[in-house]
């Protein structure tokens, strides 16, 4: 259960970090606690697996970058070794597993398509995983999820 002092900091870490030289000190201030206690409050979230990434969201598109979602077939006793991999590319933003015959799906941003294609090749190789499938972005839609704490 969280506290209400831990829902308000995910409020504003959500939708309103504060992009400045001491954000904490500008969340603490909001809270009317310390920066100290911003800080360690966040870094509890984070221990606990509340708060599992903390960064900036960026629109590819506009940086002149490509995206694409891929959906691989990987064998059970290949799955982490598949995950591991992927998971090391930091292009990579989701990798999760479904029930069907494509059953690791992942998004991947790169600098452009053959960036992405040269990638998933060396994916292939280094698993031994041969069918990925490239669905590359035409369209991009972003949906802005706030969770309500």
């Amino acid at each position: 259960m969280l506290s209400i002092l831990e829902k308000e900091l995910l409020k504003i870490i959500q939708t309103e970090f504060p992009i400045e030289e001491r954000p904490y000190k500008k969340i603490a201030e909001r809270l009317n606690i310390s920066e100290n206690e911003a800080f360690s409050i966040t870094k509890n979230l984070i221990a606990k697996g509340i708060i599992r990434r903390l960064g900036a969201t960026f629109a590819s598109d506009k940086l002149n970058y490509a995206s694409t979602l891929c959906a691989a077939h990987v064998p059970d006793d290949k799955i982490d070794l598949f995950v591991q991999v992927v998971n090391s590319y930091p292009g990579v933003t989701h990798n999760y597993l479904r029930k069907g015959y494509y059953n690791i799906w992942f998004t991947f941003i790169g600098r452009n398509k053959e960036f992405i294609s040269e990638k998933l090749k060396e994916i292939s190789e280094k698993t031994g995983v041969n069918e990925i499938v490239n669905f590359p972005a035409k369209k991009l839609f972003k949906v802005k999820v706030d969770l309500n704490v």
